[in-house]
């Protein structure tokens, strides 16, 4: 390849002479510069031949040497030479240009399934092919886009056109030499390549070499196509290479070329889908998108006309408009497929529209359709083991993640050439090059959905091919996105209608076995013990409304006690309202919902359209219809919820009490409301409050303003709330807001308070304070990291400690108390008034100094229990200090924080010594610190001494040598007690603080 390029480049220095060749070599020396490249040294241009030249230019200008020496050719007077080598390079091209013509003229014909005239599908996607145009001819600099949409909704058919009138000279032709057409997913079974080797394969005889095509990457674009099919991991990577002629795992030749590694200067023209958008789009800079809309009313009967001659297709719209077919018909794959459908069903002379309410009803008509027309006259057991042929191929792709099938998988399955021509003429299969697939992916799932219903226990197993249990455990426990659309077909197909459909041509096929395995798969799923859990919950709504059986529902709902759902569309409220309005087992209902699902506007550019108002209103009764169940709930988080004010009242009104539904009908208990964008004007308060299981309340990240504040207080010192747990963190709450929550709470039944995160400074201590010493005061825990404090709120929180009887946990973390602050409170400590269990002081910017204080009150005070005092730099000598106050008969401390802390190896000895002399400890935590081997001899040998009592060691094992790891391990074995964990207390503290993460599905 390289050889051959370099052959190219050779021809034509060859024809300098020897006087110009020199000049031609000092002029290099300086040309690198021009291309932003590193010169190569005079040393090795100065005596090399013509030969060796071109060898230096490929080796250190890959890509870049073709437009060095055209300019170079010109500065030594040899424009003969830069026009002539050009002339060659353009017929070169043109030749590729023709041979793609020709390649995607056969694909467009005998492979993309328009079935319509060229200019009506232009008409169709008029709005997408311009904004093609504009996105690549206003830049010249390198561009990604994406071609996004649903499965089904043209996109592949649309970039194949693009590929088409580019190699036809009517598109791109000013912006692009060279355009690639890859399918991704026919790289499946590609372990490794290179994208040299990758472009080769496309190139005719005679073109130019790999080096020249990639000499001028701005003129070069890739269309890539098919990643909701592509097996392999695209995620982030680190091991990415430049080097296009390296051979590598193809999952780092697509990350590379994806991130822009390799072949930066390259344009990128990606088909994404559902499924991929989420895994792809992150690692793309700056994409710009095109989204396939699928077809409007007006596009359907248009294409409905095209499809046919006039007058019939003129019917067949006018049928449509009546026909709950219609939805479905927007996708214009499905829409194909109707078109086919009526014209067999014309060419048998059979009268009427078929009606499908589902995908699965939807293909089940086609495919019955298909075979009515070529095995009208077979028995039901020949078609029956016809079509398990075909679902068998389908099923094995499916778990092999295979869709590009060749000649022995389709003798293995037992498809034979005759058997495979009868499906290319039925439009099951299509032709792919030299090889087979699916007439379109989503065919080939439902195939591999119909297996299951033809499989008998008598059929040979395939080790291969998986149960149901493990597709379902594929789908909705391991998130495996290219079994979702397997799985709607196979919920649809359970349905007794679409059985029913089946019938004449393939005999009684009967659902109820796959639908006790679904049912048995949920059962174990809502289990404890289970460790699988349920992560695309809004996947198995939607599924379960393809089934539309009532029953079935009903039965797969009641088993799961607990959900999670993104809710990131209309369409996804919709299924989620559907399903979970059946449910009279749910308890525990933790709720995403995006941005886009209550926006005012759903469509800026046609925002008063009948469409964008029927789906505001859609959404709206969908959510009113969810709301409903919420009074059976015990739980409810709204994490990240992103609501609009009517979607606020709506939820007021489903949480007030009714003729109904009175208000000890409702079950609440806790309910969360993290980073919400919207609380109303907190009038939802007096609704919420005044539930009457409701004790628990956490708005960590809801942003409250003064008057929302006022609002909640006002709701707090109402006698019905019944609220012991109110978490406020990182609520934009000032010192002024602290005391107004201070003051309701004299009087409430609050418990547990958390204000982390907060801008409080010492004069919102001081309020808390004030609270803190009225005898009507119940708090018992205070959360109080993060919010700004100095050692001035110690003095505050001196006095409080001293008078209140109630209070066991104070959180100071993250403050900066400094030593002056916590010898205030040690003061405080040591009277035997406090009833104090647990301080935490981690990241208070503490020294040796205070730990002499701190010693003191581990040997007086019997009721401390905890002390935090991680993120500190107490030094050796205060942790010699604390061990010694540990080794203290007095002391009943049972839980230590020193992660993070500033001290050597050497205190290991102190350390061994308090672990086998303080028999009341049994957790300390060193995580985050690498002790030295010697050290951990040491510590090990106490932690396996008969008079420790230690439970849990906080450390990272990982972080140690191997010889160090081997230690602890040995000691687990031998203290079954003892746990050593990294990050022993981080979930507990970030609950009780009430910390929640930004969503995520898996939170």
């Amino acid at each position: 390849m390289a050889g051959s390029s370099g052959y190219g480049l050779l021809k034509h220095l060859q024809k300098l002479s020897d006087e110009e060749f020199q000049r031609f070599k000092e002029l290099l020396r300086e040309e690198p510069e021009k291309f932003k490249l590193k010169p190569i040294s005079w040393t090795k241009i100065e005596n090399s031949s013509k030969e060796d030249l071109v060898k230096l230019l490929n080796t250190h200008y890959p890509g870049q040497a073709w437009n060095m020496m055209l300019s170079l050719f010109l500065q030594v007077n040899r424009e003969d030479l830069s026009i002539m080598a050009q002339k060659k390079k353009r017929h070169k091209q043109t030749k590729y240009k023709k041979f793609m013509k020709t390649t995607f003229e056969r694909i467009w014909t005998l492979e993309t399934n328009t079935h319509i005239p060229d200019r009506n599908y232009h008409l169709i996607v008029e709005v997408q092919y311009k904004a093609l145009q504009e996105i690549f001819d206003s830049e010249s600099e390198p561009v990604t886009a994406i071609v996004a949409g649903t499965t089904g909704e043209g996109k592949t058919t649309f970039l194949r056109k693009a590929m088409l009138d580019w190699a036809s000279g009517v598109l791109l032709q000013n912006r692009f030499q060279y355009v690639f057409f890859f399918s991704v997913f026919s790289l499946n079974n590609t372990t490794e390549l290179s994208l040299a080797e990758l472009i080769s394969s496309t190139l005719p005889e005679s073109s130019e070499t790999v080096d020249d095509i990639l000499s001028d990457p701005k003129r070069i674009l890739f269309i890539l196509d098919g990643f909701d099919y592509l097996k392999f991991d695209l995620e982030l990577r680190t091991n990415l290479c430049n080097d296009w002629r390296k051979r590598l795992p193809t999952q780092i030749v697509l990350s590379s070329l994806l991130q822009k590694i390799m072949l930066p200067g390259c344009s990128l023209l990606l088909e994404l889908g559902q499924i991929s958008v989420p895994k792809i789009r992150h690692l793309l800079k700056y994409p710009r998108v095109i989204t396939m809309q699928g077809f409007s009313e007006r596009s359907v009967e248009f294409y409905c006309m095209s499809f046919f001659d006039n007058q019939r297709g003129i019917e067949v719209a006018e049928n449509l408009r009546n026909n709950e077919v219609l939805h479905l018909c927007s996708n214009p794959y499905l829409c194909w497929m109707f078109c086919s459908c009526l014209k067999w069903q014309f060419d048998r002379e059979e009268e009427g529209y078929f009606k499908a309410k589902t995908d699965a009803a939807f293909f089940t008509n086609f495919m019955v359709s298909a075979f009515k027309s070529t095995y009208a006259h077979s028995p039901s057991k020949q078609n029956r083991a016809r079509l398990k042929t075909l679902c068998t191929l389908a099923v094995e792709g499916m778990w092999k993640e295979l869709f590009v099938f060749d000649s022995e998988d389709l003798r293995r399955n037992g498809i034979s050439e005759s058997d495979k021509a009868v499906w290319l003429r039925m439009q099951f299969l299509q032709t792919h090059g030299n090889h087979t697939v699916f007439y379109h992916p989503t065919l080939q799932s439902y195939f591999a959905a119909m297996f299951y219903f033809l499989k008998q226990d008598k059929d040979i197993c395939v080790p291969v091919i998986g149960s149901i249990p493990q597709l379902l455990g594929n789908m909705y426990a391991r998130g495996q996105t290219q079994w979702l659309q397997l799985g709607t077909f196979l919920f649809g197909l359970i349905n007794e209608q679409v059985a029913a459909l089946l019938q004449p041509c393939f005999g009684f096929i009967q659902p109820i076995y796959v639908r006790q395995e679904i049912i048995c798969y949920f059962k174990c799923l809502g289990q404890q013990e289970c460790n699988e859990k349920l992560e695309r919950s809004q996947t198995l709504f939607s599924c379960l409304r393809d089934s539309q059986e009532e029953r079935f529902v009903r039965q797969v709902v009641d088993l799961l006690e607990e959900i999670t759902v993104d809710i990131s569309s209309s369409d996804v409220l919709s299924v989620t309202a559907y399903a979970l309005q059946k449910s009279s087992k749910l308890k525990k209902l933790h709720l995403h919902i995006q941005k886009t699902v209550f926006s005012e506007i759903y469509c800026p550019d046609h925002c008063k359209t009948r469409t964008s108002i029927g789906k505001r209103r859609n959404t709206a009764e969908y959510w009113k219809t969810l709301c409903g169940i919420f009074c059976n709930l015990y739980v409810l988080d709204l994490d990240s919820c992103q609501f609009n004010k009517r979607a606020i009242q709506d939820l007021c009104n489903s949480m007030s009490p009714t003729p109904t539904v009175p208000l000890t009908a409702f079950k609440l208990q806790s309910l969360s409301c993290s980073f919400m964008t919207d609380f109303g004007d907190g009038s939802l308060f007096h609704t919420l409050l005044q539930l009457p299981h409701l004790k628990y309340l956490n708005l960590y990240g809801t942003y409250l303003s003064m008057d929302v504040t006022e609002k909640l207080c006002a709701a707090l010192r109402c006698s019905a709330c019944r609220v012991e747990e109110l978490l406020l963190g990182k609520c934009g709450i000032s010192s002024k807001a602290c005391g107004i929550i201070a003051t309701s709470l004299i009087n409430s039944k609050v418990k547990h308070l958390s204000l982390v995160e907060n801008p409080l400074k010492n004069k919102g201590v001081m309020s808390l304070c004030e609270m803190l010493k009225d005898p009507s005061c119940v708090l018992q825990s205070l959360m109080l990291s993060h919010c700004c404090l100095t050692f001035i709120a110690c003095g505050h929180l001196y006095e409080a400690l001293l008078s209140n009887k109630h209070l066991s946990l104070l959180d100071l973390g993250s403050n900066f108390l400094e030593d002056t602050g916590v010898n205030l409170l040690c003061e405080a400590l040591k009277d035997p008034n406090c009833t104090l269990k647990e301080l935490w002081l981690p990241g208070c910017f503490l020294t040796s100094e205070c730990c002499e204080e701190i010693s003191a009150v581990l040997i007086c005070n019997r009721n401390l229990k905890t002390l935090k005092l991680g993120n500190n730099n107490i030094q050796d000598t205060g942790v010699r200090q604390l061990c010694e106050a540990l080794s203290h008969p007095n002391c009943n401390l049972e839980c230590l924080g020193l992660d993070l802390c500033e001290f050597t190896s050497d205190c290991c000895k102190d350390l061994a010594l308090a672990l086998t002399t303080c028999i009341t400890l049994n957790s300390l935590n060193l995580d985050w610190k690498t002790l030295d081997h010697s050290g951990l001899v040491v510590l090990c040998e106490a932690l396996n001494h008969k008079r420790c009592n230690l439970k849990m060691l906080g450390l990272d094992k990982s972080a140690f040598s191997e010889e160090s790891q081997t230690l602890l391990q040995d000691v687990e074995k031998k203290n079954n007690n003892l746990n050593i964990l990294h990050y022993p207390w981080f979930e507990a503290e970030r609950n009780k603080r009430g910390i929640r993460l930004v969503w995520n599905s898996r939170n």
